[in-house]
């Protein structure tokens, strides 16, 4: 299973800014290893953002995405205290979940 997610969660103005770091291999299928074979595609594939289980963001990627990728988003009307969840699901099928509060 991958490791968790580093999820920070802060009001800011009548919202709270939302910062998240997967910790992903994100390969594009592209790359040969050492011995010249293709390394097979592994990539996130969706991730969703929810607020106190309602879900506020959606997104699908692709392989041109970042090794690690860092997303950062602003969900309006959220307040301290909320709790914020992150998913992702990647093209072999694993997912993770993780939560933070807001504040």
């Amino acid at each position: 299973m991958a490791d968790p997610m580093r999820i920070r969660a802060q009001v800011q103005g009548n919202g709270a800014v939302v910062r998240v770091l997967m910790s992903h291999e994100m390969e594009t299928g592209q790359r040969k290893d050492a011995a010249g074979k293709t390394i097979p595609a592994w990539h996130i594939t969706d991730v969703t953002a929810t607020l106190n289980g309602k879900p506020v963001l959606t997104a699908e990627w692709g392989p041109a995405v970042a090794k690690n990728p860092f997303l950062q988003f602003t969900i309006k009307g959220a307040k301290a205290g909320d709790k914020v969840g992150i998913s992702w699901k990647d093209n072999r099928g694993e997912t993770r979940t993780d939560e933070a509060t807001v504040a």
